[in-house]
């Protein structure tokens, strides 16, 4: 009978916990069409703080995930500050997933767009009354994309998680050292050229899938931000968190981004990776929660970030 009373009472704080909160669409319309999100809101009669995230790059959707692996990252992170009584707005980037038809096409995609969307985002959140405060979250490349729109005046906080710490060229040659000397000898100068802000007509063929004409006019308007630069330029609460497993983004990142902006708080988590899963080092078993959707996200990281959005 004890038992019986215990299974019921477990399964009533399970049914009371779903309800304290609510999910529904959300949608952001634009020139080139709609742009879907999802609105989770904790079930709380006062105003409460809400988050719009933004997702990291490639086909990332507004969950964490892309074609070839799920994880889960983003909607648990969402799913984690609801229960802390933080609101949150997590979408799919304009022509990724449910928002595929505001994309554009490759050559006329720029940084610039998704940028855009994120300050079209905030002046809609801005306008609902249920909030207390707007907060942007970007996580890895999103981490650029939010520095940048958080600038302006209706982001009352910024968060970067796992963000990089140089420009995207940078980056770039910095990942082409791997690649046998002769690749990053064919692609300096032609990055060189992208980065004054020239098109490249004359491609080696080895060195078109990167380098190809449709998608230099993308890496133009991407590589111009400097993250380093653009943290100088927030005049309100930063905080900066860095997993110390994180195979993409380094902690050397989110300390050269806390040097730029002194008056940011820099968090490092031990034993996170860069979709914020618990995990050693090894690079194999890394990889691996990239395919593991119900692990959970590390509960460091939903405490650090609510306790910057809840203070004064």
């Amino acid at each position: 009978m004890k038992l019986q009373f215990i299974s019921f009472l477990l399964g009533l704080l399970a049914a009371l916990a779903a309800m304290a909160e609510t999910e529904e669409p959300i949608i952001l319309k634009t020139q080139t069409g709609e742009i879907a999100g999802t609105l989770i809101m904790p079930d709380m009669k006062s105003l409460v703080p809400v988050v719009l995230i933004i997702a990291g790059s490639g086909p990332t959707d507004r969950d964490g995930n892309n074609p070839v692996m799920k994880n889960n990252s983003l909607k648990m992170l969402s799913a984690e500050l609801a229960k802390r009584g933080i609101a949150s707005v997590r979408y799919d980037k304009r022509g990724i997933a449910a928002s595929q038809k505001a994309g554009t096409t490759e050559a006329d995609l720029r940084f610039e767009m998704y940028i855009k969307d994120v300050v079209a985002w905030v002046q809609l959140l801005k306008t609902n009354k249920n909030f207390s405060q707007v907060v942007v979250i970007g996580h890895s490349e999103g981490s650029l994309i939010g520095m940048v729109a958080s600038q302006n005046e209706n982001v009352d906080k910024f968060v970067s998680i796992a963000g990089a710490g140089q420009s995207a060229d940078k980056i770039l040659r910095e990942q082409l050292k791997a690649q046998p000397p002769f690749v990053l000898e064919q692609s300096a100068p032609i990055i060189d050229e992208l980065v004054k802000g020239n098109l490249v007509e004359n491609v080696p063929q080895m060195l078109n899938p990167l380098f190809r004409p449709s998608v230099q006019p993308y890496m133009i308007s991407w590589f111009k931000y400097d993250p380093q630069l653009e943290i100088t330029k927030l005049k309100k609460p930063v905080l900066i968190v860095q997993g110390t497993t994180d195979i993409q983004v380094s902690v050397d990142d989110a300390k050269k981004l806390q040097s730029a902006n002194p008056s940011s708080k820099m968090f490092l988590i031990e034993g996170m990776n860069h979709i914020f899963k618990n995990v050693e080092a090894d690079r194999m078993k890394n990889i691996q929660t990239y395919s593991q959707p119900d692990l959970p996200v590390n509960t460091e990281l939903v405490e650090i970030i609510s306790n910057f959005i809840n203070s004064k």
